[in-house]
């Protein structure tokens, strides 16, 4: 009984709040229903291109209701770069699993002080670590500690692919991918068979499948108390709440038995006893925060990565063409021997074609929704306080207005006359402004050398009588559907 009233209390309270905010002048949109808004709208398999369809019609800057929550869906490329560098855009929107679960701790649900003084140290951290797009000592490091995975993961790849029958290469990037993630965020790294090692990895992925930004539970808080959803969020607590004990136990262990090795973990933990010593307020550096935040380091730098790894693999094998041409630039570079980052100026159609993959197979589609912060304008329009802002990926990057034939894949178009590579201003794969993804070089350097070292090595191709599916399954990240490959040797 007592859920029941709160749930006509609630929906009181949004009715209120959804005919007050209709008196504004808030940008075109669809009509939406009370509470549900444009939920009904969206399809829950393929919200991306839902959403798409809205954004087309209505322009560049519309508005919809996702359920209590007022949306504005950015796809002009030249709004996107002008309002996320403004403090007004860059706070979170109030979605209940970043809110309710993550409680505004990590660096993907903070905002404020906290996110400014997290975003900082984790800016700082990289660049140490040697994140930085000309050559140095450090960079040398970071990147043979890359190659270190790379060629682990080619060697696995092609030693499992014999056969006809193919691989699927989902298992072996993530281990190789998340255990470099592991060693820089951690400062520790599992074998493949490793059951705890395994465990994190099934917890990511099933975390990713749920969180979705679009899921009706992040706008409609009271369906918590339904079975559905309520099992859904204890899922996630519980893998939260586990994946923090192991934090903790890997914390002790470090404190027990300091390493030399270079990690957040380390590098945080130096940072709370220098606060402590000299008698500072901790502020945002707490046990509490450094959980959430490895979490988001971890997840975030393994998925995007991972993901785009994945379809730029899928997209050589369905264009074996293209591939070819690759391979033919990769072997004219570098001969026998393996390609490594200096060779990466040299090789502007391998770096081409995995930009046209990101545009093409947006990893996050809907984007890394932004909040207002105070009530603010985008040209005439009137823009709440606490309105979710989307940098619509999808939209933008599938645009006849910026691409032509948008949906083809046509990797020369980031060629440009001179044969370097051109940078379009509607390619926004990592985001922009103050909140744009702050690991973006390292997602370069470990992708360039995952797929050159791949290509360079080995021949992608379905396995006879298959074709290779592009379409993809979406949560918070659109990811392939599991399907197999051939790895051939090209020696």
């Amino acid at each position: 009984m007592l859920a029941l009233y709160g749930l006509l209390a609630v929906t009181f309270v949004l009715l209120i709040v959804y005919l007050g905010r209709s008196k504004k002048r808030l940008p075109p949109g669809p009509r939406g229903l009370p509470i549900i808004g444009n939920l009904l709208s969206i399809n829950p398999k393929t919200p991306h291109e839902s959403l798409a369809k809205i954004a087309w019609e209505h322009g560049p800057v519309c508005g919809l209701y996702m359920g209590s929550v007022y949306t504005v869906l950015l796809s002009d490329p030249k709004l996107v770069r002008q309002l996320f560098a403004k403090d007004t855009f860059s706070g979170r929107a109030p979605l209940y699993l970043t809110h309710g679960i993550m409680k505004g701790y990590g660096l993907i649900a903070s905002e404020g002080e906290l996110w400014r003084d997290q975003r900082k140290f984790v800016s700082a951290c990289l660049k140490n670590f040697g994140m930085v797009k000309f050559p140095s000592p450090k960079r040398d490091q970071l990147e043979k500690k890359i190659l270190v995975t790379v060629d682990e993961a080619v060697e696995k790849l092609e030693a499992r692919s014999r056969g006809a029958e193919g691989l699927d290469s989902h298992s072996i990037l993530h281990h190789c991918i998340g255990n470099l993630m592991n060693g820089i965020v951690f400062g520790k790294v599992y074998d493949e068979d490793d059951e705890l090692w395994k465990w994190f990895q099934h917890i990511q992925e099933e975390g990713v499948k749920h969180i979705g930004v679009s899921g009706p539970l992040n706008f409609l808080p009271f369906l918590r108390f339904l079975p559905r959803y309520g099992n859904t969020i204890q899922l996630i607590v519980d893998g939260q709440n586990k994946t923090h004990q192991h934090y903790r136990k890997i914390l002790e262990d470090h404190r027990k038995f300091p390493t030399e090795m270079n990690s957040f973990l380390a590098t945080y933990d130096e940072e709370m006893k220098r606060r402590m010593a000299n008698g500072e307020p901790l502020a945002s550096f707490t046990e509490t925060q450094c959980f959430y935040l490895l979490a988001d380091l971890y997840g975030a730098g393994v998925d995007t990565t991972l993901t785009t790894l994945r379809w730029f693999l899928l997209f050589m094998a369905a264009f074996p063409d293209e591939q070819a041409k690759i391979q033919e630039e990769i072997s004219n570079v570098v001969g026998e021997k393996e390609p490594n980052l200096e060779d990466r100026p040299s090789m502007p159609r391998l770096e081409a074609a995995i930009m046209e993959v990101q545009r093409l197979r947006s990893v996050v589609p809907i984007g890394i929704p932004h909040g207002t912060t105070e009530d603010t304008h985008i040209g005439d329009y009137d823009v709440p306080k606490g309105s979710m802002i989307v940098p619509f990926q999808w939209a933008i990057h599938l645009n006849p207005l910026y691409w032509s034939d948008p949906r083809a894949f046509k990797p020369q178009r980031f060629i440009a006359e001179d044969g370097g590579l051109a940078k379009p201003a509607a390619f926004l794969p990592f985001q922009n402004g103050k909140r744009m993804c702050v690991g973006d070089e390292l997602a370069r350097m470990i992708l360039i050398l995952f797929a050159a070292r791949i290509l360079h090595r080995l021949k992608l191709s379905a396995p006879p009588g298959q074709t290779v599916d592009l379409e993809g399954d979406c949560g918070i990240t659109l990811v392939p559907k599991p399907q197999t490959l051939l790895f051939k040797s090209r020696r």
